[in-house]
């Protein structure tokens, strides 16, 4: 349950940590080389961990930009929890992600070990160029089924009701950006017990995410995400 749990975190935050370059995605800087610390935090505020990505190859994919993003994420005791290596391709029209590619790196390659069967499908979760407020973004969903021979386990997320809902300005440990503000509705199923999260994230031309907040169905806070650090 632990792994699942991990994986159902890389899914929620990998896909908001995206990035861009002039000539191809508006809002995220696809130039290898570049960097990004968020500090997690739980409801009470408290350090919850570190998530680092660097974006680590770029390149030219008939006529499309795809930049290949490492992500590893260190608990609040420094422990490195899980890694992960997934794509980001830019259209020229926005940026869509490989939402099967988000998998944890390190899960992978422990369930191949096992001689578990994996079946990963969905559908990429797309961000276009051109951001206005009111306006509805695609939903977006993945599917994952694992026979272990003795047992089956079938995990489905779905990223829905997605608004740009604002503008407004917000100041992290990385200083004070003008954001867009984007809302959406998470839902999960893991071995039939279903899950509900709605979510915040601030987002920034030519950075990406600046911040995001999760909250239970009821509207209390789970958790926040914040840039503390971005190089380029």
């Amino acid at each position: 349950m632990k792994k699942i749990a991990i994986l159902l975190f890389a899914l929620t935050l990998g896909t908001n940590v995206l990035v861009a370059q002039n000539n191809c995605s508006k809002y995220y800087p696809m130039k290898e080389g570049t960097t990004f610390e968020y500090t997690q935090f739980d409801k009470k505020g408290k350090n919850n961990g570190t998530s680092n990505f660097t974006i680590t190859t770029v390149k030219n994919d008939d006529g499309e930009t795809v930049a290949t993003m490492h992500m590893t994420y260190s608990d609040k005791k420094g422990k490195n929890a899980y890694e992960s290596n997934y794509n980001i391709t830019c259209t020229g029209d926005g940026i869509k992600i490989d939402f099967a590619s988000l998998m944890p790196t390190k899960m992978i390659e422990q369930y191949k070990d096992m001689d578990v069967k994996m079946d990963i499908n969905g559908t990429d979760i797309e961000l276009p160029n051109n951001l206005s407020v009111g306006q509805q973004l695609a939903d977006a969903n993945v599917s994952l089924k694992m026979d272990m021979g003795v047992m089956k386990m079938n995990i489905k997320v779905d990223m829905i009701n997605r608004k740009v809902e604002k503008r407004e300005q917000v100041t992290t440990a990385a200083g004070t950006f003008d954001c867009y503000l984007i809302t959406e509705t998470s839902k999960s199923e893991t071995m039939g017990m279903a899950q509900e999260m709605n979510s915040k994230l601030w987002l920034a031309e030519g950075i990406g995410m600046i911040k995001q907040e999760m909250y239970k169905k009821n509207g209390d806070l789970l958790s926040r995400s914040e840039l503390s650090k971005f190089s380029n």
